[in-house]
Order: structure tokens, then sequence, then C-alpha cells
């Protein structure tokens, strides 16, 4: 005999009580009372705040303006204004926030950008406003011949501001002659040409003995497949090196 069909269980309903929200706000009261007074503190405790950071940020005090920046270790040689190039290149050269976590970072990398830096070798910020940045600048130690002119370069064959030497200044450091290339980036990037590399570590290693050599320039040349460089002073002082 076939067994009778299973009833379902019916899902049990409470009954709504009458009387809305009212009787559970009474029983609340003092619950509700204290999430309000909580909610209250908040949110004026962050409007205060809000506006003390807003006040603190804008206050001379708070604010880094390009004056109060001392940058120490710029070269006698250096003839631009590096100090503002470098926070113009990097958008600084507005009020900054002494507060902002990042700006002793943004400061280093603002003039570790400018062709005439080495190393930035330390960023101190300090209450009231002021920042001291402390740099290593490139030195110049020759000058490659281009068409047009010369071009700056220091013992690493980095590029430097050639705007910075007046022709009479750059007559006083050894010329490089017989590059065909070109720099492969801008002022503060190598050179990228091996020749140029030489020709600078050459003019490091003879250094003060230009001068009392006469010469004036160098330039590469091959000889049984084999580069070396002639020193070049008044005809006919030619020197054989390498």
């Amino acid at each position: 005999m076939s067994a009778p069909p299973r009833r379902g269980r019916p899902i049990a309903v409470e009954e709504p009580v009458d009387g809305g929200i009212g009787p559970f706000v009474a029983a609340h009261r003092a619950g509700l009372g204290a999430v309000a007074v909580v909610a209250v503190a908040a949110l004026a405790g962050w409007s205060i705040w809000s506006r003390v950071a807003d006040s603190a940020s804008a206050h001379p005090d708070g604010v880094l303006a390009t004056d109060a920046v001392d940058v120490r270790g710029v070269a006698s040689w250096v003839r631009c204004d590096l100090k503002a190039e470098a926070l113009r290149n990097a958008s600084l050269d507005g009020g900054l926030p002494l507060d902002d976590p990042e700006l002793a970072r943004r400061l280093a990398r603002a003039f570790d950008m400018h062709p005439w830096v080495r190393q930035v070798v330390a960023v101190t910020l300090r209450h009231p406003a002021a920042a001291t940045v402390q740099i290593l600048c490139r030195e110049p130690v020759a000058m490659v011949s281009v068409k047009g002119g010369l071009l700056a370069i220091d013992a690493e064959a980095v590029v430097l501001p050639s705007a910075d030497f007046t022709a009479d200044a750059a007559a006083l450091y050894p010329r490089i002659a017989g590059v065909d290339s070109s720099p492969q980036g801008p002022e503060g990037s190598p050179w990228g040409d091996p020749v140029v590399e030489e020709g600078a570590a050459l003019a490091v290693a003879i250094g003060p003995e230009w001068k009392p050599l006469g010469l004036t320039e160098c330039r590469p040349t091959v000889t049984y497949g084999q580069r070396r460089w002639e020193l070049i002073g008044p005809p006919p002082r030619t020197i054989r090196f390498g």
C-alpha cells in the first residue's frame, strides 16, 4: 500500500506587532541617544580638523617658498640660476606645503634632474618652512668640437649646459676633435660614444699639464687597427699618446 503523501511543514510567520516604530524607539531611547551624540561629536571633530588643517597649510610657516630653499654646493663654474631652473622644471616653484610627506623626495628629484647636478647629497626640512639641499656639481673637463661650435662634457662624458660658457671660458678647456657622433640624449645625459669617453679620460689624465705643454686639442687616429690619440699644440707640436 502506498504511503500517504507527506505534507510540507508550513513556514512560521511572525505576526507584525501593532504600533510601528514607536515602541522600538521608546524601548531603545537611551542607546539611540548615545549613538546620536557620538555621530554629532565625530562630525564636529572632522569639521574642526578640516578647518585647522586648511589653516595650517595656508599659514606662511607651513608653506615652503622658493626663497626659503637654500642650495649648497653650487660650483663656481655654474653661471645659471640652478635653484630656479630645478624648481621651475619640476613645477615646484610655487608654495609647497611643509606637511607633504613626499616633499623631501620631490625636492631631491627636482635637483637630481638638473644637468649640472651629479648627486643630491641631502635634503633637510625645517620649521618654520625652510629647506636645505646639499648637492655635488659636475665639473667640465673638455669641450667637444661639433658642427656649429663646442659642447662641454665632464669626466664621465656627460653633456653639460654649454650655454653657461662664453667663448673665452670654453677656450680654457682641452678640445676634443675628430668626433663624428652627436649626443644621444639631452644635457645631463652621457654622450654615448666611446671616442668621447676616451677623450674625456685623456683630458683628466693629462689635467694641469695641458697648459704647460702648450696643448690645445686632442684627436683620435687609427694605427694598425688600433685607436690612438694625438695631442696637438702650436705647429708643429704633436704628441702621440697611447
